[in-house]
């Protein structure tokens, strides 16, 4: 939905796309831009090193900018960028170092804490660890942080493998469900606050912040399927409020070294700390009606023209 939305978008402002997917096998192969949705179904390509050249059976496509609307692992987290820089290629989104530490989490909350953002106390463990002593694991979190947690694969996105921990049993399952998904996991300590993000551009340029409202915490399903879940654009916030929330999420795009776009997740604690910042998504999702693109939307930026923004920023960087 996204990769249609962001064709149609720079078709409308006259940009010449071709559109690329990627199967699960990890093949190229092209899309038809007019077919909806989008499929991977024809022929196979790949990218010529070091030319930069999109080959698909005789033919070789020249392009000046790649947009890699892509979520999560080989997408989001510097692969994909690293290829593009071995070939020359200017992209759309943060760097490799950007990409790859927004996408750790463990990473990411030791960047923002050394930046004198709030963060959720938290702890890292890996799964030589916990398998070799899970009752001193569960011990350890038990006493710094207390329950409830938040039980989360460290390199994983949009609430995959994520739990709710309440006493020891739950989070020893927690854990074992979040190492199916990779061998490091993020335990936090449950914040109490209204979720607030913020649209960030290069610069950075921080949009108005919108707000989730949703029963419970914001699960996988909550964001792709409940219609109970409540997007408001602009947040409800007083005018500090306001300004203070766009301030800190420029403030984390600088520290994690980002680059062209990135959405910044926020807790607010109205009467606690404040906003104590979750994460960021390097390239959250992009269809005229997710996040990022309505709160730029709200603040004066319609969504066609921030696609175009978004590559022209590709091609300064």
């Amino acid at each position: 939905m996204s990769a249609v939305a962001v064709v149609e978008a720079l078709t409308e402002k006259g940009h010449e796309v071709l559109a690329v997917g990627i199967r699960r096998d990890g093949s190229w192969r092209l899309a038809d831009p007019v077919e909806r949705p989008l499929v991977a179904e024809g022929r196979e390509a790949f990218l010529e090193m070091p030319s930069g050249v999109l080959r698909a059976g005789a033919d070789r496509h020249r392009f000046d900018v790649a947009f890699p609307v892509l979520h999560g692992p080989y997408g989001e987290d510097g692969t994909v960028q690293g290829m593009f820089e071995m070939a020359g290629v200017p992209y759309v989104g943060s760097g490799v170092v950007g990409s790859a530490v927004a996408m750790d989490k463990d990473i990411a909350k030791r960047l923002f804490r050394d930046a004198g953002l709030a963060i959720s106390p938290f702890v890292t463990i890996r799964a030589g660890g916990f398998s070799d002593d899970p009752a001193g694991i569960t011990a350890k979190v038990r006493a710094e942080l207390g329950y409830p947690v938040f039980v989360k694969p460290a390199e994983l996105g949009s609430s995959v493998g994520i739990s709710r921990a309440d006493d020891d049993g739950s989070f020893k399952d927690g854990v074992l469900e979040a190492l199916r998904h990779g061998d490091k996991v993020l335990v936090e300590q449950e914040v109490r606050g209204r979720e607030i993000e913020v649209a960030v551009l290069e610069g950075p340029r921080s949009s108005l912040p919108g707000e989730i409202v949703v029963a419970g915490w914001y699960t996988y399903d909550a964001k792709y399927q409940d219609d109970a879940t409540t997007l408001l654009v602009p947040a409800p916030l007083s005018e500090p409020a306001t300004a203070a929330v766009r301030e800190l999420a420029g403030r984390a795009f600088t520290a994690l070294e980002c680059r062209g776009l990135a959405r910044v997740d926020f807790f607010y604690e109205e009467d606690g700390r404040g906003f104590v910042i979750n994460e960021i998504n390097t390239m959250p999702g992009f269809t005229p009606k997710s996040m990022f693109p309505m709160m730029w939307a709200a603040t004066g930026m319609p969504y066609s023209d921030l696609c175009d923004e978004l590559v022209s920023l590709a091609l300064e960087a």
